[in-house]
C-alpha cells in the first residue's frame, strides 16, 4: 500500500468563505458526476473523517476537502497510481487539512483503515462518511490500457499499473476462455442481448488470429451484431467492454468487500453514498442498502435513486446513466 500523506501545520485554516472556488472540472480537467448532490447528501461536517474510495479525477475529493476543517480528515483511495498524482495536485491548496492518498483497491479498505491509526470505537477504527463513485474518469481512456473501443490499444482493461503474465486481462478472456463462459460474462455483467452471438464470433475470429487490441475486438463486435444495432444510441461494443472490464477487475467482488468494510467502520449516524453507472452495480448497492435497513442497522436516505438533472446530462452526456444512493447508519 502506497500512502501519500499531505499535511501542513503552518498557516491558519482557511475559512469556508476562502476555500478554493469549486466547479465541475475544478483543478482536474474532469467532470465529476452528481457532484453537488453527493456532497449535499453526505452532509459533511468540518470534523468528519471522510473516505473517497475512488479518487478518479479528484473532483469529488476537492469538494469534500472544501467542507472539512482542521479536525477533519480525508482518505482518498484509487487503484490507479495516476489518480493519486492527480489528487495530490488538485488538493495541494488544502495545506492545513490532514489528507491521506492511498494507492490501493478499495476492496482492501479494511486493511487501509486499520493501518491509518484512526480514532476507534470498541477497538474498530471509525470513519463518518464514505463516497464510492463507481464510474471511471475520462483520463483512463487516455492511459492506453484498452478501455476505449475507439482506439487501437493493448487489450488489457486492468487498473493494475504493470500486470504480470499471470494477471487476468481482457485479451486472456477473449483468447482463452470457452464460448459459454465468454457469453455468460457479456450477458451477465454487460446485459448484452447479443452476448451469445458475439461470443460465437469471438471464437471464430480467434481461431484465425488471437485478439491483441481493443479496436480489433470492437470491430468484431460491430460485425457480429445486427445492422440496426450498429447505429443505436450507444456504440455496439459498449456493453461487452463494460462486462470485460468488470470481469478483469472483479469489480462486483470489490464493491461488496468495500461497502461491507465501510459499513463495519462507519460511526453511528455516518453516511455512505454510492454513484453507480449501470444496473448491475446499482442492483448490488440497492440490495445491500435494503438488507442493512431490514436488519435495523440503518436507514436509506433516498428510496429512489437521485439522478442527474437535464442540464448536467446536456453538459456531460456520460452522466446520463448515473444513480446516487445514500444510507445512514443507525
Amino acid at each position: 500500500m502506497r500512502t501519500r500523506r499531505l499535511k501542513s501545520s503552518s498557516g491558519p485554516v482557511p475559512s469556508q468563505g476562502h476555500r478554493p472556488q469549486l466547479n465541475k472540472a475544478d483543478l482536474t480537467g474532469h467532470k465529476p458526476v452528481l457532484l453537488h448532490e453527493a456532497i449535499e447528501q453526505l452532509a459533511i461536517k468540518s470534523d468528519d473523517i471522510v473516505v473517497d474510495a475512488t479518487l478518479g479525477g479528484a473532483g469529488h475529493a476537492v469538494a469534500i476537502a472544501a467542507k472539512l476543517g482542521q479536525k477533519g480528515k480525508l482518505i482518498g483511495i484509487d487503484a490507479d497510481k495516476n489518480a493519486i498524482e492527480r489528487a495530490k495536485k488538485a488538493l495541494e491548496h488544502f495545506h492545513t487539512l490532514e489528507i491521506h492518498l492511498i494507492h490501493e483497491n478499495f476492496r482492501n479498505l479494511q486493511n487501509i483503515l486499520h493501518k491509518l491509526g484512526l480514532p476507534t470505537q470498541a477497538g474498530i477504527s471509525t470513519i463518518t462518511k464514505a463516497l464510492f463513485d463507481l464510474g471511471w474518469s475520462g483520463y483512463q481512456l487516455e492511459e492506453g490500457r484498452g478501455f476505449s473501443f475507439l482506439k487501437d490499444e493493448p487489450l488489457l482493461m486492468t487498473y493494475a499499473d504493470s500486470p504480470d503474465e499471470s494477471a487476468l486481462t481482457a485479451a486472456k478472456i477473449v483468447n482463452e476462455w470457452g464460448e459459454e463462459s465468454i457469453a455468460d460474462v457479456i450477458f451477465g455483467w454487460g446485459e448484452e442481448r447479443y452476448a451469445r452471438r458475439i461470443a460465437r464470433k469471438i471464437i471464430e475470429r480467434r481461431e484465425k488470429k488471437p485478439f491483441e487490441t481493443s479496436k480489433e475486438l470492437a470491430e468484431l463486435i460491430k460485425e457480429a451484431v445486427p445492422s440496426k444495432y450498429r447505429h443505436g444510441r450507444i456504440h455496439p461494443a459498449t456493453r461487452t467492454f463494460q462486462a470485460l472490464r468488470i470481469a478483469v477487475n472483479d469489480e462486483l467482488g470489490a464493491l461488496k468487500a468495500g461497502l461491507n468494510a465501510a459499513w463495519s467502520h462507519l460511526a453511528p449516524n455516518g453516511r455512505i453514498a454510492v454513484i453507480s453507472f449501470h444496473s448491475v452495480e446499482d442492483r448490488e448497492v440497492k440490495r445491500t442498502f435494503a438488507d442493512w435497513e431490514k436488519q435495523g442497522a440503518g436507514k436509506r436516505i433516498n428510496r429512489s435513486p437521485i439522478t442527474p438533472t437535464t442540464s448536467e446530462v446536456a453538459e456531460n452526456p456520460r452522466s446520463r446513466s448515473a444513480k446516487l444512493r445514500v444510507i445512514e447508519k443507525g
